[in-house]
């Protein structure tokens, strides 16, 4: 088997990742739906990437609009039933103008994009001043935890090569800000798909931060806890720096202005 040679073909007509979405449990998404939903009474949310809708499901059933694009034809066609707002894109550049939603956000969408740093700007653009941005991807750059499911995290080797490729990108921010990128991966082919094996970029809540903040927003909160957990075990995971190396990268942030 072999990969596409564009990433995005890989889900355009893939009636299986559309079932594969659709078995999801809500405990997945909840959290990334909650924070997703607009301050203002009636207010539009965008979620990128929003598979079969289960997130606009949420978002409308909370009294909000909602919106939705992804790039599976299978997805948006189950997403429309949900909500006419849902269409079809591919990320790159999303088809609404400057600061028409209230919020928006990408829910494991990030390390699967050919342009991650582009894909945050676009999403940054979209949202109005004061407006949420909500992003939500695993951290392949896992220092510590367990649970280790992508080869990129397995192993006390890859989590010595991730502290210091860490450090390396902490310096170049300070040195050469400008010559930041988030590290491509090669997606991983074998007979049994585990998540994310079609990961291609190399997402992490430091470099997530830095291309929010590269793009006019403050980020209000990181967590390395992408589900409701209990309350003091969330505390626990997110009291110290160490939520930056550890389990997901989960960060709420507010557009400037």
């Amino acid at each position: 088997m072999s990969e596409p040679e564009d990433h995005r073909d890989y889900y355009r007509n893939n009636e299986q990742y559309a079932q594969h979405l659709k078995e999801w449990d809500a405990a997945l998404y909840a959290k990334y739906a909650d924070n997703l939903l607009p301050d203002a009474p009636g207010g539009r949310a965008l979620d990128v990437g929003c598979g079969v809708g289960q997130v606009a499901q949420r978002v409308k059933d909370a009294g909000f609009e909602a919106h939705g694009v992804d790039i599976s034809e299978p997805n948006i066609a189950e997403a429309r039933k949900i909500s006419e707002h849902c269409r079809l894109n591919d990320g790159r550049t999303l088809p609404y103008q400057d600061g028409f939603f209230d919020s928006a956000g990408a829910l494991n969408v990030l390390e699967h994009v050919e342009e991650p740093e582009a894909f945050i700007a676009e999403l940054a653009r979209v949202v109005k001043p004061g407006g949420k941005i909500v992003l939500s991807s695993p951290n392949f750059f896992r220092v510590l935890g367990f649970r280790d499911y992508h080869d990129r995290m397995r192993g006390i080797g890859n989590k010595w090569r991730n502290w210091n490729r860490l450090r390396e990108k902490r310096r170049q921010m300070k040195t050469a800000p400008e010559e930041v990128r988030f590290d491509r991966m090669e997606p991983i082919v074998r007979e049994k798909f585990r998540p994310d094996d079609d990961a291609i970029v190399a997402t992490n809540a430091i470099e997530m931060k830095f291309f929010l903040e590269r793009n006019d927003c403050r980020v209000v909160s990181v967590s390395c806890a992408d589900r409701y957990v209990n309350p003091l075990i969330d505390l626990a995971l997110n009291l110290f720096p160490t939520r930056y190396v550890m389990f997901n990268s989960f960060l709420v942030a507010r557009k400037n202005g």
